[in-house]
């Protein structure tokens, strides 16, 4: 196991100061238990709770001494023997000018013995003094073998704990759900997994939901992405023919997460159409048809007034997305935060472009990127060129036979047989309408019916129609413009 070997490595070569950041303070523990086989030292812990324990062999000794930050450094100093010394959550007494002037003689040694010490947190954030002086060594997270053994412990558990009644495991579904725990800690992946055996004693597909949701909640770190809890099965989106093949022909190779050798996985595509044509609801039904999570991220919410934050906010997103994966990270309306806005905005915008047009390129996590955009003009040059996205869709205004699918999809959602209209009639009088406005044409000609206290009735609908001016006609040159532009550069979603 590499990181034992280096772990070891570092306490062979004496390394007075090293930094662990980690949840899971007992995996640390055990990780340096275990380097006893290559090296011995004598290994302590300490906490401001319990004092120092030395945990070399087998179980822990009771605490002895040092109870305090000071107390304790003043012993590492005067120990006699050479030791390795865990600090755990030690990082914020260094605020004190003497627990960091003793800190310091230690590392350097300064009359003392070379002593390994270890500051072990969630996150140990250092004085630039000693900053310079310190290693940082990162535990790897736990692989497929060790996550598949955790399940089956917690089954194990279940059982004993409920009079040997045996958990129902579906073993296709267990094994996404050991793949989804990739990326958490071992702490963090038990206590999702105890959770969803315990709810029903079952572990299935119906669970894979719920984990998702468990996962986003605790490794969303930057609160600048959203999870869509109702993404859209493809049935529930009208037309769209041409995309809905495209997912379902790597659909496999996306959900197994190994591509045959010369096959690359699918990154993303770039959705582009006439404002309510139905493009958010592509994007979440991308995300069903691969059936993983969807991710939002609202690039309005990473711009900061500070210097270098927005950078760090997009950072912070894309990371958690990595974590989360395999997943779809869906940017809605990506040239307002893309335009390309020259000096006006301090060139962050151009900052935060080139920093996504990396992680595109560089990214080998499964996160399948959906991008949404109404306005191409603003859209920069760079995002466009071929092989930054796997294909650039156009969502078009619906033809005649979609339209009349737009009307049953969303007769049916309010409970109305489509049988009862004519939908051949409310197909043609809505020429040049997108499936948002027909949408609207249904909600208020209900509105209308309910105000005579007459059921709906296509003449109602028509009536609606013919009172409404959709944005083909409001703005008849730029939506021309844009579908000008896509005939000969996109591919159509039907």
């Amino acid at each position: 196991m590499s990181e034992l070997r280096d772990l070891s490595a570092l306490i062979r070569a004496n390394t007075p100061l090293i930094v662990v950041e980690s949840q899971d303070e007992q995996q640390v523990v055990d990780l340096f238990r275990q380097s006893l086989a290559q090296v011995w030292r004598p290994m302590f812990r300490w906490t401001i709770t319990e004092g120092l324990r030395r945990f070399d062999m087998d179980g822990e000794d009771d605490p002895f001494g040092a109870p305090d930050s000071n107390s304790v450094l003043h012993a590492i100093r005067e120990a006699r023997a050479r030791g390795v010394y865990l600090l755990l959550d030690f990082h914020p007494y260094l605020g004190y000018a003497s627990n960091q002037r003793l800190l310091r003689d230690i590392v350097q040694r300064r009359h003392c013995q070379e002593h390994v010490v270890v500051l072990v947190g969630a996150k140990v954030e250092l004085p630039l003094e000693l900053e310079m002086l310190a290693v940082r060594f990162s535990p790897s997270l736990p692989d497929t073998n060790a996550l598949l053994a955790m399940v089956r412990e917690e089954v194990v558990n279940y059982a004993h704990e409920n009079g040997g009644r045996r958990v129902k495991v579906d073993k296709e579904a267990a094994a996404q759900v050991v793949r989804n725990l990739r990326g958490l800690s071992m702490t963090d992946a038990r206590r999702i997994a105890r959770q969803l055996i315990f709810a029903d004693g079952a572990l299935g597909q119906h669970d894979l939901p719920q984990l998702a949701k468990l996962k986003f909640e605790l490794l969303n770190r930057s609160g600048n992405l959203y999870y869509e809890y109702d993404t859209a099965a493809f049935a529930d989106v009208a037309g769209a023919r041409r995309l809905k093949r495209w997912i379902e022909q790597r659909r496999p190779v996306f959900a197994s997460g190994n591509a045959p050798a010369g096959l690359d996985p699918p990154k993303g595509v770039l959705l582009l159409g006439v404002q309510g044509c139905g493009k958010s609801m592509l994007a979440k039904a991308i995300a069903g048809g691969f059936g993983v999570p969807l991710l939002r991220l609202d690039f309005g919410t990473l711009y900061d007034k500070y210097h270098g934050e927005t950078e760090k906010n997009l950072r912070s997103a894309l990371s958690s997305a990595e974590e989360l994966s395999p997943c779809v990270l869906w940017i809605d309306e990506i040239e307002k935060g893309l335009s390309d806005a020259g000096e006006s905005d301090a060139g962050v915008s151009r900052r935060v472009l080139g920093y996504l047009l990396t992680w595109m390129a560089e990214r080998k996590s499964h996160v399948f990127l959906v991008a949404t955009a109404n306005q191409v003009y603003a859209l920069p040059p760079e995002l466009l060129r071929k092989g930054r996205f796997d294909e650039i869709f156009f969502v078009d205004l619906p033809a005649s036979d979609v339209r009349e699918e737009v009307f049953r999809l969303h007769l049916h959602k309010r409970d109305l047989d489509s049988w009862d209209f004519d939908l051949l009639a409310l197909a043609a009088a809505t020429d040049g309408f997108s499936g948002a406005e027909i949408e609207q044409t249904i909600v208020s000609a209900l509105y209308a019916a309910y105000a005579e206290q007459q059921p709906l009735r296509t003449d109602l609908i028509l009536t609606e129609i013919a009172n409404t001016r959709p944005l083909s006609v409001i703005m008849a040159e730029q939506v021309a413009n844009l579908r000008s532009w896509a005939r000969e550069r996109t591919v159509s979603v039907d």
